[in-house]
């Protein structure tokens, strides 16, 4: 069984552990729901399911924290030291925003994180239709 395999054996398993059935359409709605960046289609959820993908380790440590499982229960250690190492490239320009923001900013960002993640996904999509609307 190589990686992706096992990640899908995992995640599968995972996600029965946690009531929900191993199904691409259901993957898809609960993980956009938790995620913070770009939601996922559902061919790429699929791929995570027919053992063709791993994500990245972003979405991984998304999945590890809504299934309740440790990242290590999802993917083989080299493949998670691999991932973090191509994390560690993008780290200074991903954290930008950090340093950037206000305290005010900084405050009303943690308050979003205390949302439900239906609410969250709300206020995520008016942000993004501003920006959107903003750049035209």
């Amino acid at each position: 069984m190589n990686e992706k395999e096992r990640f899908s054996e995992n995640l599968k398993r995972a996600l029965i552990a946690n009531g929900y059935e191993p199904k691409a359409v259901i993957l898809e709605r609960e993980f956009n729901l938790r995620y913070y960046g770009k939601g996922l289609s559902l061919h790429g959820v699929a791929k995570w399911l027919r053992g063709e993908a791993i994500p990245s380790l972003d979405k991984l440590r998304a999945l590890s924290t809504w299934l309740k499982v440790d990242l290590t229960e999802l993917v083989y250690d080299s493949t998670l030291r691999k991932l973090e190492e191509n994390e560690k490239r993008k780290t200074p320009a991903k954290y930008y925003w950090e340093s950037a923001a206000s305290f005010q900013e900084q405050a009303v960002f943690e308050v979003y994180l205390s949302l439900p993640p239906a609410q969250r996904k709300i206020v995520r999509e008016v942000i993004i239709a501003f920006h959107k609307a903003r750049i035209k």
